[in-house]
C-alpha cells in the first residue's frame, strides 16, 4: 500500500496535490500547484526511474519548475523531494524510512522532521493511521504560518483505483476532521473493494444510492 496526506490554507488541496498509483508509488505536487506534475512523476516511476531520477528529469524539463515543490516515494521505499527557488515562505523537506515530507509557508522548519518522525514511530500500524498521525504531528510542531482550512488523504493498494480518497475542503479543523473521516472509512475500506470486484459476496450497507 502507498499513500500521501496533505493540509493547506488553500481549499480543495486534496484534489490538486496528491497522486498515487498501485504497485508504483505516491507523489505530491504543491506550492504554486501544477496538478499535471504528479501523474508525470508516477509515469516516470512506472517506467523504472527512482524517485530521485524522476524528480531530476522533471525539474530539467519543466519550464516553471522554480514555482513548484515536489515529493515522491516508490514501492521500494526510495524517496526524493524538490523545492524550487520561488517556493513560498519558510520551506523544508525531510526524508526518512519509506517516507518524505515537504512543506512551504511553515511556522517552523522542524515541521517536516516532526512528520517523518511520527511516521517512523508508528511502524507496524495501518498506513492510513501513520499518515494522519504524521499530519497531526506536523500541526503540533507549528504547522503552517496561518490557519489550515483543507486536508486530504489518498491511498492505493492492489486495485487500479484509490482505496481511500478522503478530503476536507473547507473547515476550521481540517486535520481533525480528516482523522475522523479516516476512522470512519478504515473499517469499511476493504468491503468497498470487495463490492467492486465480487458484488455477489459483498454485504450491503444500506446506503441510499449505493446498495
Amino acid at each position: 500500500m502507498v499513500g500521501c496526506v496533505v493540509s493547506s490554507s488553500s481549499q480543495a488541496v486534496g484534489a490538486r496535490c496528491l497522486f498515487v498509483r498501485a504497485g508504483v508509488g505516491a507523489a505530491a505536487s504543491q506550492n504554486i500547484t501544477d496538478p499535471r506534475l504528479g501523474p508525470r512523476l508516477l509515469d516516470l516511476l512506472t517506467g523504472g526511474s527512482s524517485p530521485r531520477e524522476a524528480i531530476d528529469r522533471l525539474t530539467a524539463e519543466e519550464p516553471n519548475i522554480e514555482y513548484r515543490q515536489l515529493a515522491a516515494v516508490d514501492m521500494h521505499g526510495r524517496t526524493a523531494a524538490f523545492s524550487g527557488a520561488n517556493t513560498l515562505g519558510r520551506h523544508a523537506v525531510a526524508e526518512g524510512d519509506s517516507a518524505v515530507a515537504a512543506g512551504n509557508l511553515l511556522a517552523d522548519s522542524g515541521v517536516v522532521e516532526a512528520m517523518v518522525e511520527a511516521f517512523e514511530g508508528s511502524a507496524g500500524e495501518h498506513l492510513g493511521d501513520r499518515l494522519v498521525a504524521a499530519l497531526a504531528a506536523g500541526l503540533v510542531a507549528g504547522g503552517e504560518e496561518g490557519p489550515v482550512r483543507a486536508a486530504g488523504l489518498l491511498l492505493a493498494d492492489e486495485v487500479t483505483w484509490p482505496v481511500a480518497d478522503l478530503r476536507v475542503d473547507w473547515n476550521d479543523d481540517p486535520i481533525g476532521e480528516l482523522t475522523a473521516l479516516w476512522r470512519l472509512w478504515k473499517p469499511e475500506m476493504s468491503t468497498y473493494v470487495t463490492r467492486a470486484l465480487e458484488p455477489c459476496t459483498a454485504p450491503s450497507f444500506g446506503v441510499p444510492g449505493d446498495r
